[in-house]
């Protein structure tokens, strides 16, 4: 399963984007990490390492390993539509990534956590694949013996309807994935197009 554990205010210097959400200590250093971090003569990035960062930071922010972004790239290529736009929907279809849009936990690693622990389930039926691709249509929910867990009420308490793709029932505490989300309503900062450059090469 892929995890990345190690600093994570240390990534988002790297890519120049709190891509874990809100983060004091980025706040504080808006600069690359490492000895040469603020230094001025840093060395200007070749138009390959433009697209390498661009990558690098789309598969940290989802938490997905290099085979499984290349792979999803592969299915994105055989699909009628913008490949760049198709690989983000894609991505956001992802089970883990589905559940902390519905607000069920706080970030996606949390809600990968959810799922592989058996508290997450789909059309009912109860789902441990954190990479499973959620379908328009299915209802995403909470297993019923899993809905009295502090980290889920938690969560719960603060969620925002913020994303028109998704819809969710209190009552029943699930789930509608709709459709799959437009461009412009998925709120993270990639450059899909210098992926597709990267992976057309």
């Amino acid at each position: 399963m892929a995890r990345y554990r190690g600093p994570k205010t240390k990534i988002a210097r790297k890519f120049g984007d709190p891509i874990y959400g809100p983060d004091k200590n980025y706040e504080k250093k808006k600069y690359p990490p490492g000895q040469h971090g603020n230094s001025h003569r840093r060395k200007k990035l070749s138009e390959y390492g433009v697209q390498l960062k661009e990558k690098q930071k789309a598969k940290y922010t989802y938490g997905i390993l290099e085979r499984q972004f290349r792979n999803l790239f592969d299915v994105a290529t055989r699909r009628k539509g913008i490949t760049g736009e198709i690989l983000l929907q894609l991505c956001e279809s992802r089970l883990d990534n589905v559940v902390f849009r519905l607000g069920i936990a706080p970030s996606r690693p949390a809600a990968r956590q959810l799922v592989s622990h058996r508290h997450i389930t789909v059309d009912g039926e109860v789902v441990n694949i954190p990479s499973y691709s959620v379908r328009v249509g299915q209802k995403i929910g909470v297993r019923q013996k899993s809905q009295s867990l502090e980290a889920i009420t938690n969560s719960l308490s603060g969620r925002a309807n913020k994303y028109n793709w998704l819809s969710w029932d209190d009552a029943s505490l699930t789930g509608l994935f709709n459709a799959y989300p437009e461009r412009a309503d998925i709120p993270e900062n990639i450059n899909e197009q210098l992926i597709v450059e990267l992976y057309s090469k």
